[in-house]
This record gives C-alpha cells, sequence and structure tokens, in this order.
C-alpha cells in the first residue's frame, strides 16, 4: 500500500477492505470508505457488536478507533515500513442501540518514528459517539521487536 490523497483514497480503502478478510475488521462488519496518511474514514455496524444491554460496546468502539489510525499510520510509514500500536485511550460519550457509526481518524502527529491520530466516532444523527487517541510506533518491516 501507498500514501494516497485525493480520489485514489477510495482505491486504497477497496484495497484495504480485500486485505482485511478473515480479520478483526471483517468480523466486527468494519468498511472503509476512504484511506490515506491524512485521512481514514469506515463505518461500523452496531448490530453484531453489543454488549448485554443492546448497546454499542465500547470494546467495539475502540477496535474501530484502532483499525482506522493503524491503516493511516501503516499508509504514513510508506513501503518496508509497518507500523504497531503502542497506546490508545477512549472516552465513551453517548449509548447506540442500532444503526451504523462511522468513524474518521485525522492525524495529530505524523512523525518518522511515531504517528499519532485522533479518531471520533459519530451516530447516523452526527452525534458524537466516542473519541479516541491511537499511537503507533513505526518501524522497519523484519526488524525483531524487544522483548
Amino acid at each position: 500500500m501507498t500514501t494516497t490523497t485525493g480520489p485514489n483514497c477510495m482505491d486504497v480503502a477497496e484495497e484495504v477492505n480485500r486485505a482485511g478478510v478473515t480479520t478483526l475488521a471483517e468480523r466486527l462488519g468494519i468498511r472503509f470508505l476512504t484511506a490515506s496518511a491524512e485521512l481514514v474514514v469506515a463505518t461500523m455496524p452496531v448490530a453484531g457488536n453489543t454488549q448485554l444491554h443492546g448497546m454499542l460496546h465500547g470494546g467495539a468502539s475502540v477496535a474501530l478507533a484502532e483499525s482506522l489510525g493503524s491503516i493511516g499510520a501503516a499508509l504514513h510509514a510508506g513501503e518496508g515500513r509497518m507500523a504497531l500500536g503502542v497506546d490508545i485511550n477512549a472516552t465513551h460519550h453517548r449509548a447506540v442501540r442500532g444503526g451504523i457509526v462511522t468513524g474518521t481518524a485525522k492525524p495529530l502527529l505524523l512523525g518518522r518514528s511515531i504517528a499519532t491520530y485522533e479518531v471520533v466516532i459519530h451516530d447516523e444523527e452526527g452525534a458524537r459517539v466516542c473519541t479516541a487517541r491511537i499511537t503507533c510506533a513505526i518501524q522497519h518491516k523484519g526488524r525483531r521487536p524487544r522483548h
């Protein structure tokens, strides 16, 4: 994948959707609409991603946020490098019981070795459901992580 802006963002999003088959994103029903280092947008159904009280599970919101931020960071990292999530936090603002939520990730910092994104998740009426921040370390592929 390459970092892309403009109309090709949708092509990159389709590539991400195809690559995501058999991943958590697919199981959660996450569908990427646009993907670049500068902006990542995806949707996720509430149905199938709820907790016992029938509301969107906070963990599903966090998984959506991490998926968005990680894809943005990977696109920023570029060929031969990878992004690894090292920190995420989320504030859940309101309950959602149905429909589809949309997450939008925008970079706060795009550095050589680190990328941080703010992810805002809205319901179908535009009400903010969750705000998250994810930080990814960027390193060369094939490098062994330290233990």
